[in-house]
């Protein structure tokens, strides 16, 4: 894992210092694999957004987003990375010596997440004076329509059209068949690791999870993800076959909804392991599982799976969803995150907790933020998720 992230961000920095390479930054959920079969080399803020606030250097560069006109009632990943840039630093020069961001040749984003991708990426487009280009699907689906499959569909024909002239060629869609079959391979693979959490005990946490997914987020389209998942896999298979236990003494199975609280890992997973309970699943690092990737029909598939994802359907949608996910991982309770800064990702909000209960699943609200810990209470959470566990 290590290595694999290493020799990713070490060829972004060569890329940027090299004339005759490309950089595009990506939104972690949009059409990486356009940008890849195009010849890029592809950054993602978000990840970068993440790694601010694992690294706790967020608590640095939030506050001067903030003073710089950016709310602080805004994804923190936004104000995270708006603040490190205006700040100059990064987490990667502590992890891999590199001295700051790739320079972006062009900016490509997708509102299947929220909107606060847009202005996050208008804001280097202006700074970075570079091309951008947003795709804006129907949002909060119940079901995928056709129709709305063939609107994100020809918004990706005309992305290949304006990116074209970047890069000096045209698109080779053999190419293009060859990087969503590595993504799918990847998403496959990486939908097995998380399936081995519905073992007993199980051999991984939602904690270990949200670290195994870095290649699926920053790799997909590449043969080192396929890869990576590939041994993965085999690593956990062993251990479900040889009754390894993640948390020893497994007691209770949890379900996490939204995000991970990026600087308390450790100690959030040291809280479940004391009272021995496992997080076994999770919404969000299911977030990256795009089975409808399909290398015969390349932008359709993509239009789909992209169009698909948990924080793009309907109400109806997500609690139908998490019923069949507490039925399949054997869940005992379902934790809800109430982000400050995430509201398009929190599901705590309209009643979903208490539908949930209503069917004799157990819920809990715990708020906090995925990135700003000004907006959460260790000794809050700590208190409110031991007493879950106590009841459940």
């Amino acid at each position: 894992m290590t290595n694999a992230m290493k020799d990713y961000f070490l060829d972004l920095d060569a890329a940027s210092k090299d004339p005759a390479r490309k950089v595009a930054w990506c939104t972690s959920v949009g059409p990486a694999e356009i940008l890849r079969a195009m010849g890029f080399e592809v950054f993602f803020p978000e990840n970068h957004g993440a790694m601010l606030g694992a690294t706790r250097v967020c608590m640095d560069t939030i506050p001067v987003a903030n003073a710089n006109g950016y709310s602080p009632e805004i994804c923190s990943y936004l104000t995270s990375d708006v603040g490190a840039y205006m700040k100059g630093i990064t987490p990667l020069t502590k992890a891999f010596g590199i001295e700051k961001v790739p320079h972006p040749d062009v900016l490509v984003y997708n509102t299947n997440q929220c909107k606060d991708v847009m202005h996050w990426f208008e804001y280097y487009a202006t700074e970075f004076d570079c091309p951008i280009f947003g795709i804006h699907p129907p949002t909060n689906v119940p079901d995928i329509k056709q129709e709305y499959i063939d609107d994100v569909a020809q918004q990706f024909e005309e992305l290949i059209t304006f990116l074209e002239p970047v890069t000096g060629a045209p698109m080779n869609p053999e190419r293009l068949e060859e990087t969503v079959a590595l993504s799918l391979k990847a998403t496959n693979l990486w939908s097995e690791v998380l399936d081995t959490a519905q073992a007993t005990p199980s051999p991984m946490t939602f904690f270990d999870a949200t670290i195994y997914m870095g290649p699926i987020v920053v790799l997909r389209g590449t043969q080192v993800a396929v890869d990576y998942y590939q041994n993965l896999l085999a690593e956990l298979k062993q251990k479900v076959a040889k009754n390894y236990a993640a948390v020893e003494k497994e007691g209770k199975r949890i379900y996490w909804d939204g995000m991970p609280v990026w600087g308390r890992l450790r100690a959030l997973s040291n809280t479940f392991n004391e009272n021995h309970a496992c997080v076994v699943a999770s919404t969000y690092c299911n977030s990256w599982i795009f089975s409808d990737f399909d290398p015969g029909d390349p932008l359709p598939s993509m239009a789909r799976a992209y169009i698909k994802i948990f924080i793009n359907r309907n109400d109806k949608y997500k609690e139908d969803y998490i019923e069949t996910m507490v039925r399949d991982f054997k869940i005992d309770g379902v934790i809800f995150l109430a982000a400050r800064t995430c509201p398009n990702n929190s599901n705590a909000y309209y009643n979903l907790p208490k539908k949930l209960r209503e069917k004799g699943i157990p819920t809990i609200i715990i708020d906090g933020d995925l990135c700003d810990l000004r907006c959460y209470s260790d000794e809050g959470a700590t208190t409110l998720i031991e007493a879950f566990l106590e009841t459940i």
